[in-house]
């Protein structure tokens, strides 16, 4: 499988030299990383304008479809991290409903922040993308839900192409756009996780289709309400189950918001398999999901940690420590699938830090140090804080065999 990796001309970057590029193609599957409104040299654009640093950062975005032969119709899921409140959240809505235009209607999550990488940068975007490799289109099947919050016209609550399955954030809003059972979290994981079945559903998938989950959940940040809302979850799936991220968030931008999910899920044939290295780590709850899995030629890894099989913090409070603990158990899970590092496409990092260039470069040039180049398209969120207390690292990724891997591993195990 050809691989292609897009860093244009004139691009912005980063202040310090990585191997990591912003978009790669991998066969039918584009990734992007995060996109942001930066310079070339790694500063910062049009502060305090939030619509202004949207906009660049979609243009960047286009830019780089268009470096690897795809465009806005091609379009799958946008996940959009910002800074700001419910009345920012719906006018970017509607702004990159304009950018991407009606045709594609790919879903879209929003994830609001107290802040991002660097100070004054105020969005960050990434996005999947997906033509044939022979550059024919991929039909799209795009669903809006009648029970599901509302989103312009231009994004849908559930897409379909081809086998992948993604949805977009998943939550308790009403179509109205208020909150069920304001502050409940297990009414609102409950009620989320029911009608992401039936989404799922919509498109003829169901959660044994699932190869990822993402959640954000509102917690105090000392892990209290995790453990509650993780078991519940968890009981929508056979083991094994997905792989599987999780990360706290200080508020949503609606008051009385407990959680939001997406999934992604692959409707094959293929027998899915799946990746725990012996003496890996674990979760305090007893949980189904695995730390990676394998359908098709893609592997989607939950994020990473520095805990041991005992679910105890590894270098507590250590973010370079933590950070190679993190990638060392990112090589071991893809080493059950006969991949290296060099096989990830996309990878996305959650550390506790703030909006400072040293707390993000402290693990970022670890993380970039450990691909060769051309490296993988990556994105990179601070948060107040992870599940566990001393843990300041997660990091989740997405693989793809080539065609030589993949023909060996099947003949290693029988499984396609």
């Amino acid at each position: 499988m050809v691989r292609r990796y897009s860093f244009p001309d004139g691009h912005w970057d980063w202040p310090v030299k990585l191997t990591h590029h912003h978009a790669v193609r991998a066969g039918e599957l584009i990734f992007t990383g995060g996109q942001v409104d930066l310079d070339a040299q790694g500063n910062v654009r049009n502060i305090g304008d939030l619509p202004t640093q949207c906009a660049n950062a979609m243009a960047y975005m286009a830019t780089l479809l268009q470096d690897l032969d795809v465009d806005f119709d091609d379009m799958v899921r946008l996940v959009v991290y910002y800074v700001g409140d419910a009345a920012d959240e719906s006018r970017l809505m509607n702004q990159l409903a304009q950018i991407i235009g009606a045709k594609a209607q790919p879903v879209i999550s929003m994830i609001n922040m107290p802040e991002l990488c660097y100070p004054d940068m105020l969005i960050e975007i990434e996005g999947v993308a997906m033509r044939g490799a022979d550059g024919t289109c991929i039909p799209h099947q795009c669903l809006r839900l009648d029970d599901m919050p509302p989103v312009p016209p231009a994004f849908s609550h559930v897409v379909r192409a081809g086998n992948m399955v993604f949805t977009g954030e998943v939550s308790a809003l009403t179509p109205q756009g208020t909150v069920a059972n304001p502050a409940d979290v297990s009414a609102q994981t409950a009620q989320t996780m029911e009608r992401l079945g039936r989404a799922l559903a919509a498109v003829g998938a169901d959660f044994e289709d699932v190869v990822k989950l993402n959640t954000f959940y509102k917690d105090d940040l000392l892990g209290s309400d995790w453990d509650r809302s993780a078991r519940l979850r968890a009981e929508y799936f056979a083991d094994p189950g997905p792989a599987a991220t999780g990360i706290p968030v200080p508020r949503f931008a609606q008051d009385g918001l407990t959680v939001k999910i997406a999934a992604t899920a692959i409707c094959s044939t293929n027998t899915k398999r799946f990746s725990w290295p012996e003496g890996h780590w674990t979760w305090t709850a007893p949980l189904p999901y695995k730390h990676g899995n394998l359908c098709d030629n893609i592997i989607h890894i939950g994020g990473q940690v520095a805990l041991d099989s005992g679910a105890n913090v590894v270098h507590p409070g250590d973010m370079v420590a933590q950070t190679r603990v993190a990638m060392d158990n990112l090589s071991r899970v893809l080493a059950g699938f006969g991949a290296t590092l060099d096989n990830i496409v996309k990878v996305t990092t959650f550390y506790q830090g703030n909006a400072s260039a040293e707390a993000l470069h402290e693990n970022l040039l670890i993380r970039s140090g450990s691909y060769s180049a051309p490296g993988p398209a990556t994105t990179g969120i601070p948060v107040p804080a992870l599940i566990y207390k001393d843990m300041v690292i997660e990091i989740e990724a997405i693989a793809i065999l080539d065609n030589a891997t993949r023909s060996r591993v099947t003949a290693q195990t029988g499984v396609g």
